[in-house]
């Protein structure tokens, strides 16, 4: 189970350092197998894994900014010049040749590294961390770059720069906005409880003292009822002993939010699209397995009446595509 501290805080105030917290969680039957730090220094105390480490986004020189304008480069088709704002002076023009920005954008928030950023190389093999240095691109002078969640050792994404949501605050260090520590933790069949940010929390509460705060769960209902729109049936009442339904009407699908995306990668997901993101993250909040289906999908295959969701194990030899477009071959 991968922890995010900053998730983590949503629901009780952390405040030990992090080797104590995790020398405790340990003892009370949570072992912290490993870490992962995110723009922050590993502390003293914490003997960490190479893969574990990545690098550090110094607060003087990783920071939130606003691009303001995008050009062409003069020189190369494949190219922009992006100037932004980034909160210190006179505005910084950089060179990239990020495909997810051209020119006509402006107002976009993203990550601006200036000279002596510390950040992961892609273009040589293996990958080695690399200190920006001034140096001219085709002709024009280059003493910063916006950012990629490759290069920031986020995720092996590179084809892209990370577009921050909209109300990110102009020239904040991005350790204070999203670097985080992510804690690995061996959760026991016997701990099962633990297998969610809240279980976790619990846990916390229990060796601190400190006081649990659940999230506000409201439920709007319409007047509609969903009684003859869609059946549910269980065939193994031992095995599952509850499966609710709900039809939710008028979903418009597309990204999740950032904040959203950001945590569950942190958490070892991959982010999908709003509706399979938004029943992972409940997932992992809660601990509470759930999927989505397309209901105008689901009616279709059943002639146009309601569609009969039916929960069973897999029969040997099954086949199911799942969301990574692999067939896979199931068992009982």
């Amino acid at each position: 189970m991968k922890i995010p501290l900053r998730w983590l805080r949503d629901y009780i105030d952390v405040d030990l350092p992090v080797p104590q917290l995790a020398q405790r969680l340990t003892m009370a039957g949570l072992e912290v197998s490993g870490y992962r730090f995110l723009g922050e220094p590993v502390p003293e105390g914490i003997a960490v894994k190479p893969e574990e480490l990545g690098p550090v986004w110094a607060r003087d020189k990783i920071l939130v900014a606003e691009v303001l304008k995008v050009e062409k480069h003069p020189n190369a088709d494949k190219l922009t010049l992006v100037t932004l704002n980034y909160g210190a002076g006179a505005p910084k023009t950089v060179v990239t040749g990020a495909p997810n920005v051209k020119p006509g954008d402006k107002g976009q928030k993203v990550i601006l590294g200036l000279a002596g950023t510390v950040y992961w190389d892609g273009h040589v093999q293996p990958k080695q961390l690399t200190e920006l240095k001034p140096k001219a691109l085709r002709g024009i002078q280059n003493d910063a770059m916006v950012m990629s969640e490759f290069e920031l050792g986020i995720s092996e994404e590179h084809e892209g720069i990370i577009i921050l949501e909209p109300d990110a605050p102009v020239g904040t260090p991005l350790a204070d906005f999203m670097g985080d520590v992510v804690l690995e933790i061996d959760v026991l069949p016997n701990m099962a409880r633990c297998l969610s940010m809240i279980g976790i929390a619990r846990e916390v509460a229990a060796i601190t003292g400190k006081t649990i705060e659940y999230p506000d769960m409201v439920l709007q209902r319409s007047k509609e009822t969903i009684e003859g729109q869609v059946t549910v049936s269980i065939e193994d009442p031992k095995l599952s002993a509850r499966y609710q339904a709900m039809l939710i009407r008028n979903v418009q699908i597309g990204p999740a939010p950032q904040w959203m995306q950001r945590r569950l990668t942190y958490a070892g997901m991959r982010p999908i699209s709003n509706i399979v993101d938004i029943t992972n993250y409940v997932m992992l909040e809660w601990g509470q397995p759930l999927h989505a289906f397309d209901f105008d999908v689901l009616k279709k295959r059943s002639g146009g009446k309601a569609p009969h969701i039916i929960v069973r194990p897999a029969r040997t030899g099954e086949k199911l595509r799942t969301l990574d477009n692999q067939e896979r071959t199931l068992s009982t």
